[in-house]
């Protein structure tokens, strides 16, 4: 790993905080992701199973986590399983973490090898009325290939035909989606190498230049900041080319006048940032570029002052349409007959702001969480309104990422320069 090892008690909470949901005599299992082959004989770079990252810290291979807080053995009330290190594997594949490598990560005081647990396995499901198994249940799941929790499932089942059976992913979704003060730190580390890399491409950009040499620079500036590397894959998007929301062809030239959308984050011990900024080629935004610019970021301030305890997703998603509404009217994009006329399943609005608002935040981007229940103090959600505008060939979009408190929220990108005049004076001093 390139980052500085984090804290255990990271991870020591966490599954605290699991266990105290299980039911009695349960057991929970979490399996690693598979290693893919990409094609001959290559796979591609190994990114290791949410859940159980979130578990155990560990981002290795073969691995697997055993929580059974009624084992009758205290030993293996938590236990983690590693593959054993081979020498002639590591000749090839690099080093394999050793046993009190893996405390020090996990906080785990016991270790077994993936070729001893069959055997331990089954005594300990003997003794278990329930088992927990893990899937993916994120919402925006959309791939369906059988991947190693969902065969799992199915030997589990096969093997153990008369034990109950519960889906780990209900705990985790409440879980995941509120964040401990430990994990939050850690995403404000993602947060901080964002910031510092975006400070460093405001004195790069300038009329000519590619969009992945911007990319590359993203790159470049993430990695020698110890990040683990891209959150994702890199928007940038100059021109009209930003009112594509996933632009990532990056191969056009960035010309004066234009505007550039930017969305890219870092991603350190897993967590991940996600900012977007929209900036002028030349450095100085024109007069409706400023409009726009700023008519973007007062809707990011009105989110921002309704997202707090107690509202869903889906009710401050509707409030800040009426608010754009209401901009979109004072900035010549909607007449007031266009609202009066407008389907109320397809708000008049939505014709230049076309995406949703909010999303947690977390191990992964889109992390796990609800829409439609009460936001909670800890949670972590982007804020990124849009405006996009295909007669004037111009997208903006203005992003930061903030922490629910008791009583409202904190923004953890405060610092990012986020104003025309703080970018404007900036890029000036290239």
């Amino acid at each position: 790993m390139k980052y500085l090892p984090l804290n255990s008690n990271i991870f020591v909470q966490n599954r605290k905080r699991f266990v105290e949901r299980m039911e009695k005599k349960s057991i929970a299992i979490f399996n690693s992701n598979d290693e893919l082959p990409t094609n001959g004989d290559a796979l591609y770079k190994f990114k290791q199973n949410s859940d159980l990252f979130w578990l155990t810290g560990i981002e290795q291979e073969d691995t697997m986590l055993v929580l059974f807080p009624d084992n009758p053995d205290a030993k293996y009330k938590e236990v983690l399983v590693i593959v054993r290190p081979n020498e002639l594997k590591e000749k090839w594949d690099g080093h394999r973490l050793r046993a009190a490598e893996a405390k020090a990560i996990s906080g785990i005081t016991t270790i077994v090898w993936l070729d001893t647990i069959e055997s331990l396995l089954q005594s300990w499901i003997h003794i278990a009325d329930t088992i927990y198994l893990n899937t993916n249940e994120n919402d925006r799941k959309a791939n369906w290939v059988p991947v190693r929790d969902y065969r799992y499932a199915e030997m589990m089942k096969q093997h153990y035909p008369l034990h109950n059976y519960k889906r780990s992913a209900v705990i985790l979704k409440e879980l995941r989606s509120v964040k401990t003060a430990l994990e939050v730190e850690v995403i404000q580390k993602a947060i901080d190498i964002t910031d510092n890399t975006f400070r460093k491409l405001l004195r790069f950009i300038r009329p000519g230049i590619m969009e992945y040499e911007i990319e590359a620079e993203i790159y470049h500036s993430f990695l020698s900041q110890r990040a683990t590397g891209e959150a994702y894959s890199s928007i940038i998007a100059s021109g009209d080319r930003a009112r594509t929301l996933h632009y990532v062809e990056n191969n056009q030239e960035c010309k004066s006048g234009e505007l550039i959308l930017m969305d890219f984050g870092a991603e350190y011990g897993h967590y991940n940032a996600d900012l977007t900024r929209t900036v002028p080629v030349n450095g100085k935004f024109t007069a409706r570029q400023k409009t726009v610019y700023n008519a973007c970021l007062h809707l990011h301030h009105y989110a921002a002052s309704m997202l707090k305890p107690g509202i869903s997703i889906l009710d401050y998603s509707d409030k800040v349409g009426e608010e754009a509404t209401k901009i979109f009217l004072k900035i010549g994009l909607l007449k007031k007959e266009d609202i009066k006329n407008e389907d109320k399943a397809n708000r008049a609005y939505r014709k230049y702001l076309y995406h949703g608002i909010s999303h947690h935040l977390g191990i992964d981007v889109h992390d796990l969480g609800t829409r439609t229940e009460p936001i909670k103090a800890g949670m972590v959600f982007t804020i990124e309104p849009g405006i996009y505008i295909e007669e004037e060939k111009m997208g903006i979009r203005i992003e930061n990422n903030f922490w629910i408190t008791k009583s409202g929220n904190k923004d953890l990108m405060k610092n990012i320069p986020i104003t025309v005049e703080e970018i404007e004076s900036l890029m000036k001093n290239r």
